[in-house]
């Protein structure tokens, strides 16, 4: 069982510590005294980002899903070819300095467009400010992953009269967060702490499949395991894996799938679920399931988040893998400039 000393000993830049705070993140980053961002005629909104500032885009794609505003979500390069003076381009680039991003936010000021942009400072911060561009900063906690929860409120609440969300959605996922911080802390690093059985659980490469809607957490934890436990995993639509990659099982056992399954989710996703449950089983494939709570969307992504992003940490120290360096990362980076 992991014991605070290993956690000291392979994390030793104090991530685990970071993840204790996000409940309190999130409440701080809602409640501070942002301007608002208002503007009339929009009906296309493009949310340009890399890794967790992609997630961020992929949340509020979930979010707007069901308005009749269109959404898109860059990650890489270019804008829709639709993109013009009624779209809104929000650029998040927690470090300021994603190539990424910035090419976006260039792209989005030739074609006119809307836009509001995201960072801790660096070059977007400077460029904003040199091309009088709607610019919030907001602050880096630790490192880019770590702030997700201090990026996502505040933008939640910057964008306030943008969302189809009440207040109310938003201080019940800072509840439950604060509800699941309990069970998940490294105060109850015990055999009921559903985090640490799942990082004890994954013994070999993760396939996580996910429901239309829950994406956004699925990528997230992939991303999550990949820059802290530095372990390839995959991610699959459950319900386009019926018609490809079930298969795969026919002759590859070596993984370990996890189903992500909403609190309600749509009928026909409930009866494949079952479908698929009931293939692993007969085939004796071991997975894992874990639910969403009940409650709004933000509610659902954001709590599955803090519980796979909390569990990729026990991940990485059981492996006596120390989550904080991207090694990696840094070397395509320097690169790149």
């Amino acid at each position: 069982m992991i014991s605070k000393e290993i956690l000291k000993k392979y994390d030793t830049k104090n991530m685990h510590l970071v993840y204790e705070e996000w409940p309190e993140m999130a409440k701080n980053a809602f409640e501070d005294k942002y301007e608002k961002y208002q503007s009339d005629q929009i009906d296309h909104i493009v949310f340009s980002g890399m890794g967790g500032s992609g997630t961020l885009g992929d949340i509020f794609a979930a979010i707007l899903s069901k308005t009749k505003i269109h959404v898109s979500v860059v990650k890489g390069y270019l804008l829709p070819k639709t993109a013009g003076k009624n779209t809104l381009v929000v650029c998040t680039s927690i470090s300021g300095n994603t190539i990424e991003t910035l090419t976006v936010l260039n792209l989005a000021k030739k074609n006119n467009c809307k836009i509001l942009a995201f960072s801790s400072g660096g070059k977007m911060e400077e460029y904003c400010k040199s091309n009088q561009i709607e610019f919030r900063k907001i602050n880096q906690t630790h490192s880019p992953r770590a702030s997700f929860p201090t990026f996502l409120y505040s933008m939640l609440n910057i964008l306030e009269y943008v969302l189809p969300l009440k207040k109310e959605d938003i201080f019940e996922s800072i509840n439950l967060l604060k509800k699941l911080k309990v069970e998940i802390s490294n105060n109850n690093l015990t055999e009921k702490n559903p985090a640490i059985n799942l990082a004890e659980w994954i013994t070999e490469i993760p396939i996580i499949y996910y429901p239309w809607g829950l994406q956004a957490a699925a990528i997230r934890y992939k991303n999550a395991l990949q820059e802290n436990t530095k372990m390839h995993v995959i991610t699959e639509d459950v319900i386009e894996a019926c018609h490809n990659e079930i298969v795969s099982w026919e002759k590859q056992k070596k993984f370990k799938p996890i189903l992500i399954e909403g609190s309600d989710d749509y009928e026909k996703t409930k009866e494949r679920w079952e479908i698929v449950r009931e293939y692993f089983m007969k085939n004796n494939i071991d997975f894992k399931t874990i639910n969403t709570v009940n409650g709004n969307i933000l509610s659902k992504l954001i709590n599955l988040i803090y519980l796979f992003d909390y569990s990729s940490i026990y991940s990485a120290v059981k492996l006596e893998i120390d989550p904080s360096p991207v090694n990696s990362i840094d070397y395509i980076k320097s690169k790149l400039d």
